[in-house]
């Protein structure tokens, strides 16, 4: 499958790139960006082509991989799979109901298969447990708290400005939800229960179980206090996700398989377009709840 890729920012470059380029079953066919001299850099590091027009790079490829703000994702998105090609693509898939919804639609359509890359779901330990808790009747409730330091440390995602306007919930809670919901269901209820230092907000949430979960979200963590956990109690006791051991860049090798067999069979994936838009739509009603603009 030749696949381009959309982007040369700092995630582009540190997982996006690599994990194209070292794939066995992928031909890294090029590179286009926003800027024109990123792109030629990159491109040149890869030995491969860079594009000054996006239709030119679709017209070259099978499939794209995104590495972009959700904004601007999520067009260049529908357009790609409006030309047919399959979509490797980052959380979150896009910051309004929307703009998902039409990249969910564009992909149904052109029935071409479609990934969104949530990082947990794509590391061996991660997804081993998410499978195997999924199978286990009785949860009761799910603490999850995912804990980024990108606002108080040197990280090179600090100065998104995506991130800065919408904060952890829209950059971690992608994360934790991918957890939660294969696990207890649906979300059929959502509480904010308020906004704490900095980004930090908490939220509640009733699922299609019967379960209930809690999310405490932040980029704004004391560097000490950084992580992500995630721990189910009920019938069974109690249950904590394992920690990923392995790099972005392999889970993205992971995901790119997962594209690969969808489509080859053309079965949908659990982390497709369509899982991406629910995500966006909880994530919307609880941005509502914070904000007060909900009912």
């Amino acid at each position: 499958m030749r696949i381009g890729l959309l982007g040369t920012g700092p995630w582009a470059r540190a997982a996006y790139a690599p994990a194209l380029a070292g794939h066995p079953g992928l031909e890294f066919a090029g590179v286009w960006g926003r800027r024109p001299e990123a792109a030629d850099a990159l491109a040149r590091r890869y030995d491969v082509a860079a594009y000054d027009e996006v239709d030119a790079l679709l017209a070259d490829v099978d499939a794209v991989a995104v590495a972009l703000p959700p904004s601007v994702q999520a067009p260049l998105a529908v357009r790609a799979a409006r030309a047919g090609r399959h979509l490797l693509l980052d959380k979150p898939l896009a910051l309004t109901v929307a703009d998902a919804r039409a990249v969910a639609e564009a992909a149904e359509r052109a029935r071409v298969a479609s990934v969104v890359f949530f990082t947990a779901r794509f590391q061996k330990e991660p997804a081993a447990w998410i499978e195997e808790q999924a199978a286990v009747a009785g949860w009761f409730t799910a603490r999850a708290q995912w804990l980024g330091a990108v606002f108080t440390t040197d990280s090179p995602f600090a100065a998104s400005p995506w991130r800065r306007e919408k904060g952890a919930l829209w950059d971690v809670g992608p994360h934790a939800l991918s957890v939660l919901l294969p696990v207890l269901g649906d979300v059929t209820r959502v509480v904010a229960a308020g906004q704490g230092q900095g980004d930090t907000v908490h939220v509640v949430l009733d699922h299609a179980s019967g379960a209930s979960s809690t999310l405490t979200l932040s980029l704004t963590a004391p560097p000490a206090a950084a992580g992500a956990e995630v721990e189910l109690r009920g019938e069974a006791g109690v249950a904590a996700l394992p920690p990923g051991t392995e790099d972005a860049t392999t889970a993205l090798t992971r995901a790119a398989d997962a594209l690969l067999t969808a489509a080859a069979t053309g079965r949908p994936h659990p982390c497709d377009a369509a899982f991406g838009l629910r995500v966006t739509e909880i994530l919307t009603t609880a941005e509502a709840r914070l904000t007060g603009t909900g009912d």
